[in-house]
């Protein structure tokens, strides 16, 4: 079964970004990276029924990590993963 995320930026500063992200617009949770602590932190969950919030996190965390270390930091408006 593929699954896709897709990811949009809410609010990004030299300290934090976030991020809303989920299987579509209407059903998204959010997720926050402490740029300073390089830390995420999961603000609110997702809530699918077909597929766990962990899972989603999991994604959405992959997906920062990803842009912290091909981007330079330089956080996209919009991103996805397709698993």
């Amino acid at each position: 079964m593929a699954v896709y995320v897709k990811m949009i930026k809410k609010y990004d500063d030299e300290k934090k970004v976030i991020y809303r992200f989920g299987p579509n617009e209407k059903l998204m949770g959010e997720i926050e990276f402490d740029k300073e602590k390089k830390e995420i932190n999961v603000l609110y969950h997702v809530n699918d029924s077909r597929i766990s919030n962990q899972a989603y996190e999991k994604w959405a965390t992959e997906q920062i990590i990803k842009i912290m270390f091909r981007n330079n930091g330089q956080f996209p408006d919009v991103t996805s993963v397709e698993k």
